[in-house]
């Protein structure tokens, strides 16, 4: 693409234009003996009311007389509603903090969640439905304490800046939820009922992954660097729970990673994806430090393959496979297989990089020698780039797609490299550097700026693992200190117990609320149908903790042998 010179004065439309449609972001929830109200404060009859007794949504009217609510409270919006063997149950956001903006709109984190019953049927319950009633608002607890969700009143967060600006131009005008990426909707399956009754300015959209943003100095210019990283709601699950794809070519853990650069004078954004290697397989916990990997033979396999890499390419263009697994053990068996299956596949260019055998403990630099091999790709792809008036001066092509294991740590370390690379670029384009120029000859921005991609690793491994990210030390410092290998032990060694003993209920939760199964009360209990029925309604997850633990019990001394040894092996543990 012929370059552009870029403009120095107009202050950019996408950073300042304001939609037309905005969520309501001031809003108090009513408690009445027979109806909860949720309502604007400064629109009192705009809103909407739920039965206590049968969960019946009404919008409100100026008709309505409330009378005095036995309690009232602010609330900061509604995540959705859910059905249980009782009834209804609506979810509401109770507190929220604004972490930075995004185009110039506000970015919120939910800090805490609550849900409200909206039924008075739990005495007609019998004795099993009361006890599968019981668990699921187990699940609804789980669900609650859900980390690193996020919003925004007046902008949708879903759709990366590329794609924002091809849209059409009364795009902004619509509701969010109608603007937003289903992929990116973690609570997509929580919204029917709202947006049954018309209630736009209440159906938010909430995304989950990591928000990160930082100031920066560049040699004068002042910049924002921001990181959003969306999680897929497709295969949405817990680490030895959720991997490998389904049969649609859905992978695990797959996430799509935006890394924004803006100006007075520009805009630019860097996109990478991240996803477990898309084979039918699977890692069944057993109370083994590292349990073994098997491949699913299956007859659709090589459909899966393609499938999966047929959406990648519709979406992003060119696709670069970079695979960062072991070559040797059960690592290299699944790479192996995972090579097989991509020789299918010629339009997808796929490279095998040996992290742990390359960059070792402390080799963090050796990277340059997967760059040198891949960067004519890099260049290909490119990046997208707008002037202050919105015209684009660069476009991105295509992604890299990375996985390891986990699609965590070694992916983790890789793609921050790549987005450093990729960021230096950008900004000896804008001309803010010259072509000698890297961020890394401005420490303190520098530092800053690694401290994103560590705040965000950290941030997507407690959503898959229950832990903060392994190798951290490699992306903050180049190399493996003392502190973190502790740190990193520690963390390894609270992803044996989350895999083993919380996972299972974890992954019921996500299930639940992301309509894996339905719970209705004219259905059998789950916890009577015989094991092959039940995996149509799960708790799935939970059952087979339960059998596995039973099961393997008498592999609980190798257990605990091989933990004396995890200091040595935790760094091979899906990384």
């Amino acid at each position: 693409m012929e370059e552009k010179e870029i403009g120095v004065e107009e202050e950019s439309p996408t950073s300042s234009a304001t939609p037309n449609f905005r969520l309501i972001n001031e809003m108090e929830l009513l408690e009445f003996k027979d109806k909860y109200v949720i309502r604007a404060v400064n629109s009192p009859n705009q809103g909407f009311s739920a039965s206590r007794l049968d969960g019946d949504i009404q919008p409100l009217s100026s008709n309505d007389v409330l009378g005095s609510p036995g309690k009232a409270t602010k609330i900061c919006g509604v995540v959705g509603t859910i059905q249980l063997v009782s009834g209804m149950y609506i979810l509401v956001i109770t507190s929220s903090k604004e972490v930075g903006k995004y185009h110039g709109f506000p970015i919120l984190r939910v800090e805490s969640m609550k849900y409200l019953p909206c039924n008075q049927a739990l005495e007609k319950l019998g004795v099993q439905e009361k006890k599968d009633e019981a668990y699921f608002r187990n699940l609804l607890r789980v669900v609650e304490s859900t980390p690193g969700l996020y919003y925004s009143y007046e902008t949708d967060i879903t759709v990366n800046l590329q794609r924002r600006l091809q849209l059409s131009e009364g795009w902004m005008s619509s509701p969010i939820w109608k603007q937003a990426d289903p992929r990116f909707v973690w609570n997509r399956a929580l919204l029917d009922e709202l947006i049954e009754c018309k209630l736009d300015e209440f159906i938010m959209p909430l995304v989950q992954g990591s928000f990160q943003t930082a100031e920066v100095t560049l040699k004068n210019a002042p910049v924002t660097i921001t990181l959003i990283s969306r999680r897929c709601t497709r295969r949405l699950g817990t680490r030895m729970w959720r991997r490998g794809a389904n049969l649609q070519g859905d992978a695990a853990n797959f996430i799509e990673t935006e890394q924004l650069l803006e100006s007075k004078n520009f805009k630019s954004s860097f996109l990478q994806v991240r996803g477990s290697i898309p084979l039918l397989w699977e890692q069944i916990v057993d109370l083994s430090y590292k349990p073994r990997l098997n491949i699913i033979n299956h007859q659709d396999t090589s459909h899966v393959v393609e499938r999966h890499f047929h959406d990648l390419s519709q979406r992003y263009g060119e696709i670069l496979a970079l695979d960062l697994t072991d070559e040797y053990g059960d690592e290299g068996k699944l790479s192996n297989a995972y090579a097989a299956e991509m020789e299918k596949l010629p339009s997808v260019r796929y490279i095998p990089f040996r992290f742990h055998s390359i960059c070792g403990k402390s080799n963090f630099d050796n990277l340059h020698l997967l760059y040198d091999e891949i960067s004519d790709d890099i260049g290909k792809q490119g990046y997208f780039l707008v002037d202050s008036e919105g015209h684009m001066l660069e476009e991105q092509k295509g992604v890299i797609r990375s996985n390891c294991i986990d699609c965590l740590d070694r992916t983790n370390v890789t793609q921050s490299y790549l987005a450093r690379k990729s960021l230096d670029l950008q900004l000896q384009r804008v001309g803010i550097f010259t072509l000698e120029d890297t961020i890394s000859i401005c420490h303190e921005e520098y530092d800053k700026f690694k401290i994103l991609w560590v705040e965000q690793g950290d941030e997507l491994s407690l959503e898959y693992t229950g832990t903060h990210a392994l190798k951290r030390d490699l992306v903050r410092y180049g190399k493996q200190t003392f502190g973190g290998l502790i740190t990193d032990g520690m963390s390894a060694l609270s992803r044996y117990y989350l895999n083993n003993f919380q996972d299972g209920v974890r992954q019921d939760a996500i299930d639940l609320i992301s309509g894996r199964y339905s719970v209705d009360r004219n259905n059998p209990s789950p916890f009577q149908l015989n094991a092959f029925e039940s995996l149509s309604y799960l708790p799935v997850a939970s059952a087979l903790l339960i059998g596995g633990l039973t099961m393997t019990s008498f592999s609980l001394n190798q257990g605990v042998r091989e933990l004396t040894v995890f200091y040595m092996t935790f760094q091979s543990n899906g990384a």
